[in-house]
């Protein structure tokens, strides 16, 4: 997927337990903010020069709920839109350049976003040998997410982020000692439960002719997707607090690192298909994803300045909800399915 920016900065507002598909990434959506959702006390609100996003940008109701449809359909959008280029077995040995796609569009759209003409965000410059560590995490996770769904149904893919939560709360206890409230930590059983379930019944669904089918190799490929990028989203907020920078920020330094190691790569790890044997539907779609990338990215600069806890976390719920339900209704599984059940549990979890 690609990089895009969760409201990571207002780490003290309580949000819940969301799953999205997504950090500061036009990577979809999102790492994700996952400290938003633990309610972590000790985190400070901050950004790069003190002041909160929503004090520089003023958003009125009405444009608001604009963006926040725009961010939604395009944050749903762009999982379908990314699955489909990855159905195309031409594109399926590609992940690096698409990646390195990806972070070119957000170090562009960040870049213009910049400017003094726009003045969204202040770019804050960091030492290459300061950022390498973040980006290469970064440049990790983009990949394996990509990997996780190209072989894996998108309601699998969706679900499996859902740990994000869990696993996050998991490192941080471990090695920065933080805890978390223990109404939110009751609800990370039922959650991994419900994922326990999904990762068990999917694979052996091949009683469904017709249903996109998840694989043990979907499930490695989700399960480490999920533990590189739960790495990723701890150390965006290390970086944040150590160094005073909002998630765009932090984000515009990232990105063009990290679009250059990838574009060393591709030779020598991709195949890329010929130029002549790509339908032109299929390049479309490729300029529809970067373009929804930047479109997330854009909107979530509202998002932040206007939006509230509740707000953001609502938001969250429904893109959830809406691709693993449109994702089970395209992989043409019934309801009586034995993954459903894990399905319910895990969507349940995330929204008490």
């Amino acid at each position: 997927m690609p990089i895009v920016l969760d409201d990571n900065d207002n780490t003290t507002e309580k949000r819940g337990s969301r799953s999205e598909a997504s950090s500061a990434t036009l990577l979809e959506m999102d790492v994700a903010d996952e400290h938003q959702k633990l309610d972590y006390p000790d985190v400070e609100k901050q950004t790069g020069d003190g002041s909160r996003p929503r004090d520089k940008l003023k958003t009125t109701k009405a444009s608001l709920t604009i963006w926040m449809t725009l961010n939604t359909i395009a944050t749903v959008a762009i999982v379908f839109t990314n699955k489909a280029i990855f159905d195309d077995p031409t594109f399926r040995k590609s992940q690096v350049a698409f990646a390195t796609f990806h972070l070119f569009i957000t170090a562009l759209t960040l870049y213009l976003l910049s400017r003094p003409i726009v003045s969204l965000f202040v770019p804050n410059p960091m030492r290459l040998r300061l950022m390498l560590p973040l980006a290469t995490t970064m440049c990790l996770n983009v990949i394996f997410q990509n990997l996780s769904l190209t072989y894996s149904s998108i309601t699998f893919y969706q679900i499996a982020r859902i740990l994000f939560t869990p696993m996050v709360a998991l490192i941080n206890f471990l090695f920065y000692q933080k805890s978390i409230p223990r109404n939110a930590a009751y609800t990370l059983a039922p959650m991994c439960l419900g994922v326990f379930i999904i990762s068990y019944y999917e694979p052996k669904s091949t009683h469904h002719p017709e249903a996109e089918q998840t694989s043990m190799l979907s499930v490695v490929l989700a399960l480490t997707s999920v533990f590189v990028g739960s790495i990723y989203t701890v150390w965006i907020a290390s970086y944040q607090r150590k160094y005073e920078m909002n998630g765009f920020q932090l984000l515009f330094n990232q990105a063009p690192i990290g679009g250059v190691m990838l574009l060393i790569l591709v030779p020598w790890i991709d195949t890329l298909p010929s130029i002549q044997v790509v339908p032109v539907n299929r390049w479309a779609l490729i300029m529809l994803s970067g373009g929804l990338a930047a479109l997330i990215n854009l909107s979530q600069f509202f998002i932040i300045a206007g939006a509230g806890a509740v707000s953001s976390t609502v938001v969250g719920h429904v893109k959830t909800c809406a691709i693993v339900a449109l994702g089970w209704v395209i992989s043409r599984r019934p309801v009586t399915d034995r993954s459903a059940f894990g399905v319910i549990l895990a969507i349940t979890s995330i929204i008490m």
